[in-house]
């Protein structure tokens, strides 16, 4: 029976909960310090206009770096977890706050500050009697602003490990789970809507209010911030890592804890910084892919899977039958591939690309050649095909050598939309004909899309072949869709650890960790 909303937020409440407390200690926390920052930038640029053009100008430009990129800026300098988050919202906070300060303070009626001086009073006593009282309004706004701004950037915490709403946003999008988005979108958008309202009372009831607060607001935004940091704490030995997709999925944290009894207290982290967070210590143990190349770039080492929870992930194409119809010559194409991998060449695909930093595009010619496939382009004029592809390299790889063996082998144009970012992104461009094609893995298809009862799972996952026809069959039955023949690389999910740590505690197998998680 499929699950609804509210049994999906009733069996995670506890989960939730928590994601609510990172959220808003990561909020309040970084509006507090723009607060604390922005409303005397503010002022200072009102007295001394001649700054006012460069401090907006260099907050607007700030404030235009998209937040993800902004996020990666800020893991080589602060590592990853509360330091990057906050600093990157409290980035986001900035430019509203000293804009309306510097707007509220200038728009002052001229005439009320000459009398307030012709009253005697000095600089300090015109700011704080006449001059912070006439513009709170506008202030105010400029907070209230910057707080939305705030809730709504803090979803991308989690690609940092400083957890939030975005846990559950992300790992829904990864593992096609409609509730575990809105578990994550619905409040996230709630708490942008209360924060916002909050502030719009204490505007309404005015400056006096605020005078009365402003010792308590500040305190309880920083037992706030304490419960967020106390939230994300692990007292645990081994500090792990996981991704969004991993923590949701029997084949990830959930077979950890059901099959090995093993609750690891993960952070939640994106897949892009994991590895390099356990190379540089900041992570003990982090789930990852076998071929990923990284493993071999940060000398980690592969836990075995001695009680077999990984499935078989073989990957190869998927693609409408109708699609293919509409295409003559393109599934022959497309299985030139096949059976031209195993699991250490593309390990040392994706080696290049993620450690050596060449482009897929080289590391696609390059191959190809050296397989004796590769053809230059014939410029085809004819229809385009569309491929898609996942948010990481061995996807951006496997799409530019498709690329590649399409425009040389038949006429069709190729126009490539990279980077789709999960599973279910992937799957519906699929599904709603926005993309023609796209690499997929055989336990992904089973797992994530298919979603079968336990007792098939274990069934069709006592070898690759036996998945490959499984999902195959189901796939045409339900989707309309064929899984073309397999590349020969089984990229499945597997736990690492820093080799050297490995051998120091004598760590072998993924059992071996039990005693060291209570």
């Amino acid at each position: 029976m499929k699950q609804s909303l509210w049994q999906f937020v009733i069996e995670q409440q506890e989960k939730l909960q928590i994601q609510v407390m990172q959220h808003l200690g990561l909020t309040f926390l970084s509006l507090l310090i723009a607060i604390i920052i922005g409303v005397p930038v503010g002022v200072l640029i009102a007295r001394k206009r001649i700054l006012s053009g460069s401090v907006l100008g260099i907050a607007g430009i700030l404030q235009t770096i998209p937040s993800i990129a902004l996020l990666g800026f800020m893991i080589p300098v602060f590592g990853i977890g509360a330091k990057p988050a906050i600093i990157a919202l409290l980035i986001y906070a900035l430019l509203p706050i000293i804009r309306n300060t510097y707007t509220g303070i200038t728009g002052v009626d001229p005439s009320v500050t000459e009398a307030a001086q012709a009253m005697g009073m000095n600089k300090k006593q015109l700011l704080f009697k006449v001059e912070l009282p006439l513009a709170m309004p506008v202030i105010m706004a400029g907070i209230r602003t910057a707080a939305v701004i705030t809730i709504g950037v803090a979803t991308l915490a989690s690609f940092v490990a400083a957890g939030g709403l975005g846990e559950f946003i992300f790992g829904g999008i990864s593992l096609n789970n409609t509730n575990m988005i809105l578990a994550g979108a619905i409040p996230a958008a709630l708490l942008a809507v209360v924060l916002d309202q909050a502030i719009a009372v204490v505007q309404r009831l005015g400056y006096n209010l605020f005078q009365k607060l402003k010792y308590i607001i500040p305190a309880l935004l920083i037992v706030i911030g304490i419960g967020y940091i106390w939230s994300v704490d692990s007292d645990t030995q081994f500090k792990a890592g996981f991704t969004p997709e991993f923590m949701g999925r029997q084949d990830g944290d959930l077979g950890l804890r059901s099959v090995y009894g093993i609750d690891a207290h993960p952070l939640v982290v994106n897949d892009a910084i994991m590895y390099k967070a356990a190379y540089e210590k900041k992570l003990d143990l982090i789930s990852g892919y076998s071929t990923d190349g990284r493993i071999k770039a940060f000398d980690l080492y592969v836990l075995e899977d001695d009680k077999k929870i990984f499935p078989p992930y073989f990957a190869a194409p998927i693609i409408k039958t109708k699609t293919l119809a509409r295409f003559p010559g393109l599934e022959e194409t497309l299985n030139l591939l096949a059976g031209k991998f195993n699991d250490s060449i593309m390990t040392d695909l994706n080696y290049k690309s993620d450690y050596l930093n060449q482009t897929p595009e080289r590391i696609a010619k390059d191959f190809l050649v050296k397989n004796k496939l590769y053809r230059n382009s014939r410029k085809g004029n004819s229809k385009t095909v569309r491929i898609g592809s996942k948010i990481f390299g061995e996807q951006y790889i496997l799409a530019a050598m498709y690329k590649i063996l399409i425009e040389g082998y038949t006429d069709y144009k190729v126009e490539t939309k990279t980077g789709l970012g999960g599973t279910k992104i992937c799957f519906d461009a699929l599904t709603s004909d926005a993309i023609d094609f796209y690499p997929e893995y055989t336990g992904t298809g089973l797992l994530v899309l298919l979603k079968p009862a336990e007792e098939t799972i274990k069934k069709v996952t006592q070898s690759p072949e036996k998945t490959y026809r499984y999902v195959n069959s189901e796939f045409e039955k339900q989707f309309g869709i064929q899984w073309l023949e397999p590349l020969g690389f089984n990229n499945t999910y597997a736990l690492m650890m820093r080799r050297s740590q490995a051998e120091e505690f004598r760590i072998k197998m993924i059992s071996d960790l039990k005693k060291y998680y209570k």
